[in-house]
Formats: C-alpha cells, sequence, structure tokens
C-alpha cells in the first residue's frame, strides 16, 4: 500500500459521473471515476492547462434533477486524472455524496467515522 494511501482518511467510491470543471475562463465537461467525501477524480480533458492549486467549481451530475456541487482546488494531476480537494459544499450536496458513500461503503460505522474526520478538518 502507498504512503499516499495509508494517510487517506475518506473512502474512494468509484463512480461514473458526467462532471463539469467551471472558473478561471474554463468550462469543460469529463468524467467522474471517483469521489469521495474530501474530493473527486476525474478525467483530465485533453486541452488541460492549470496546475496544482488552481480552484474550480465541480458540476457531478448524479441525474437529471440531482446534481453535486462543490468549490474544490486541483491537488494532483496524473497522466489522464486530476484529483480535486474539496474546499466547499453545500448542505444539499454533501447530503447527495454522504448517501453515496453510505450506499457504497455498506458500512454505516466507516461513513460516520469519515463524517467526524470531515468536521475534524
Amino acid at each position: 500500500m502507498s504512503e499516499q494511501q495509508e494517510k487517506r482518511l475518506f473512502s474512494r467510491i468509484n463512480f461514473d459521473a458526467v462532471t463539469t470543471i467551471l472558473g478561471n475562463d474554463l468550462e469543460r465537461e469529463t468524467s467522474l471515476l471517483d469521489i469521495s467525501l474530501k474530493g473527486a477524480l476525474v478525467t483530465r480533458p485533453d486541452d488541460w492547462t492549470h496546475d496544482v492549486g488552481a480552484k474550480f467549481k465541480l458540476n457531478i451530475k448524479l441525474s437529471k434533477d440531482t446534481i453535486i456541487e462543490m468549490d474544490a482546488t486541483v491537488a494532483h494531476i496524473e497522466n489522464n486524472h486530476i484529483g480535486f480537494h474539496c474546499e466547499h459544499i453545500d448542505l444539499e450536496s454533501i447530503t447527495h455524496l454522504r448517501r453515496i458513500v453510505e450506499l457504497n461503503t455498506g458500512n454505516e460505522e466507516l461513513l460516520h467515522r469519515e463524517l467526524s474526520a470531515l468536521r475534524g478538518h
């Protein structure tokens, strides 16, 4: 297990959803690869020119009427992927995200531990 994986406090859920990256004169649609309570991993758009630390808004479309919106910072860029760290998420979006984590981990104790860690950060 890598050091990064050992340090990870939040379960990453593989999840396929259309994601729009907005900000810095950019609006690009891409694919969500995985999501956690503290961030998201997306496919890197072909014309990506932004660096680690750049701030964006992510709109993750779960269904026609359900979108998770988060303000996020580019945490890492590797090959064809961009990792975003969630800086802010509204109550409605965190409720949707919590439900995704709950359904995909199948472990209510793990979910509560992650939510406690989230509040501690």
